[in-house]
């Protein structure tokens, strides 16, 4: 059995001061959660609902309430800043942050902007400022996902063929979400475009297909997604992001989870997803099958996606700031998944064929 780097790396400083601002379910439940396990240093809160801040604050131990977002742009004690805002509100966020030159770092949270061009005018904007960026695309740091990206680091699996991803699951949208141009493309779609670029790269060309989803009765256009991406190497990647999952919730028997698959040419790998069973901690999986060993390999872990995974991406920034580097997942580079984001829900708008680059500029 091959052994697999699963687990992020840690800062060795685990007092960073980090200011927060967001006091909603990924903020309360996942990133102050998955702080306190890790041992950082939340030091101060703000939310555009001050009680909502002053709730988290007591049930995190987190000392300092500003009453306003505002105040804490301002704060000259916090070192990084941590965003868990709507995504038509983040870039504003960020501007100001960076107009400001107070903080040393940003972890923002994904999508970094519901454009690329918004997505550039953060980067641009923290990269003048000196503000190291980075982007909250946590689905890199569920264990399943980062154990297959140490798999194929190795080349155990030869040449990649096929990549899938295939996700049946109800979500809850939150109210912000039904002012978005763009529904799952934006808000679910991303994280399996993520790790597809994560795994294998940004692809070459970029085919997609959407339709509403009868459940969901707010105004949308991207309710259920199917992509294929395609790569100049033969690889090929598509995902099902089915956020109907049958009428599960209307009576009949449910069928929920998240399955992913790697083929390639000396072997395979299969794995699953724990987060629909959330708050169940319900640790994703990874098998694997080589060439020569007509055997599955079962690796197991204890760690789960929420809230274990925000360790991670909130690591990488620290580890940034301590080494002088560029983040794991850092500002600029994501700009490629927000371009991908593009091409996809043009695509299935246009239908058409499109690529990357064209978003990119």
């Amino acid at each position: 059995m091959h052994t697999l780097d699963y687990l992020p790396r840690l800062p060795i400083r685990r007092d960073w001061r980090i200011g927060c601002i967001g006091a909603g379910f990924i903020m309360n439940d996942c990133h102050l959660v998955a702080y306190r396990n890790a041992g950082f240093n939340p030091v101060a809160i703000a939310s555009r609902d001050v009680e909502r801040a002053r709730e988290a604050a007591k049930r995190h131990a987190i000392p300092v309430v500003h009453e306003t977002i505002a105040d804490v742009l301002s704060d000259p004690s916090i070192e990084v800043l941590d965003m868990a805002v709507p995504p038509d509100v983040q870039p504003g966020l960020i501007l100001q942050a960076a107009e400001r030159k107070l903080v040393r770092g940003i972890l923002a949270q994904k999508p970094l902007a519901m454009s690329v061009r918004e997505a550039r005018a953060c980067v641009e904007a923290c990269e003048r400022a000196g503000i190291t960026l980075a982007v909250n695309q946590n689905m890199r740091y569920d264990q399943s996902v980062r154990a297959m990206k140490s798999l194929l680091n190795t080349g155990a699996l030869g040449e990649i063929v096929l990549g899938t991803i295939d996700m049946r699951a109800i979500p809850h949208w939150m109210p912000w979400s039904r002012q978005l141009h763009s529904l799952s493309t934006f808000v679910m779609s991303i994280h399996h475009l993520d790790t597809f670029r994560y795994w294998f790269g940004t692809p070459d060309r970029v085919l997609a297909s959407t339709r509403p989803d009868p459940r969901t009765k707010f105004p949308h256009s991207d309710g259920i997604n199917l992509c294929i991406l395609e790569y100049e190497s033969g690889t090929r990647a598509t995902s099902c992001d089915d956020v109907w999952a049958g009428p599960a919730r209307e009576g009949a028997a449910a069928d929920i989870g998240i399955r992913w698959r790697v083929e390639g040419t000396k072997g395979m790998a299969r794995g699953t997803i724990g987060w629909p069973s959330y708050p169940d901690r319900t640790p994703s999986t990874l098998d694997y099958t080589l060439v020569g060993d007509a055997t599955w390999q079962q690796p197991r872990w204890n760690e789960v996606w929420f809230p274990d995974a925000f360790v991670g991406t909130m690591a990488q920034l620290l580890v940034a700031l301590e080494t002088n580097a560029e983040p794991e997942i850092g500002g600029r580079d994501n700009l490629q998944t927000v371009a991908l984001c593009e091409a996809v829900f043009a695509a299935a708008k246009e239908h058409r064929v499109t690529t990357v680059s064209e978003f990119l500029g």
